[in-house]
């Protein structure tokens, strides 16, 4: 019988990148995913899933090394497997543009992706609004047919799926030992973080695109979607003790991702287990001297 009750709350691409991680882990813990909204009705199924990143502010930069390198590495072996096509995984090449010669040169992700270097000037007079630019080649992600995927993964290992909103945390501190936050927006009513604010606009992404590709000017929009992504000005992914219903209760968080959820979402999937894990150790009856 599984002892420790676990409840993982979102079903983006942070929320089922961290359920898996958990469940394949930890099969000594129930663990269920719980979310109003699903595939295709998640904000991770618009996005581009173009794996790149920035830097955040107040976060060590050897941390986001390892969020950046973690999601690299599991979705590169993605590739190189037959899962490729049903995931929805797959590399990509291209460039990255500036108007104005950045301070960094070289990001701190430069090493993890494939064949990075600075363009050429042959190849920037393609663009002659824009002063510099890097070519690599990385990762895609197709977030639409990769949740699915996630999903399928995750009820393999045991997982349970359940379509509920929740309005609180104390709705749910009777039913689960650990509850794990990857409510993306809805961290601002589900924990009162005023710090994290929606941002979208698809009309000035075909504006910029156009620009840069004059072709696109007369093509057919065959669809439009726009999705509020979960920004902040660094991710939250901590844990703490919440008093819920008269006891403690261990709270992880992981969100805030803003635009980069697709490129660090197995990274802090697997920080959020380890935070997991020492909730686990913390929950343990100590022996009596």
């Amino acid at each position: 019988m599984k002892s420790v009750r676990v409840v993982v709350v979102g079903a983006g691409v942070i929320g089922f990148s961290t359920a898996v991680c958990i469940v394949e882990a930890l099969p000594f813990c129930s663990v269920t995913l719980m979310a109003d909204k699903f595939s295709p009705d998640t904000t991770s199924d618009g996005a581009a899933g173009i794996l790149f990143a920035a830097q955040f502010p107040d976060i060590p930069l050897q941390r986001q090394r390892c969020w950046f390198k973690d999601s690299f590495d599991h979705l590169l072996a993605i590739t190189q497997s037959q899962c490729a096509p049903e995931a929805g995984v797959m590399l990509s090449s291209g460039w990255q543009i500036f108007k104005e010669v950045p301070a960094v040169k070289k990001p701190f992700w430069s090493e993890f992706v494939i064949g990075f270097r600075l363009m050429t000037d042959v190849e920037l007079k393609r663009f002659p609004d824009h002063k510099f630019g890097q070519a690599f080649t990385t990762l895609k992600c197709e977030c639409s047919t990769y949740l699915p995927w996630l999903e399928k993964r995750f009820r393999k290992a045991g997982g349970q799926v359940e379509q509920r909103k929740v309005n609180n945390l104390q709705e749910l501190s009777n039913s689960f030992d650990i509850i794990v936050n990857c409510s993306g927006l809805g961290s601002k009513v589900l924990v009162g973080d005023t710090q994290v604010y929606p941002v979208r606009d698809t009309k000035g992404i075909l504006e910029r695109c156009s620009r840069l590709e004059p072709s696109l000017n007369k093509a057919k929009i065959l669809s439009e979607w726009v999705g509020l992504r979960p920004s902040r000005k660094n991710p939250r992914v901590e844990r703490e003790v919440v008093e819920l219903q008269g006891r403690p209760v261990p709270v992880v968080h992981n969100y805030g991702h803003g635009g980069w959820g697709v490129t660090l979402a197995w990274g802090t999937a697997l920080d959020t287990l380890g935070l997991v894990k020492q909730s686990l150790c913390e929950m343990a009856p100590q022996p009596k001297l």
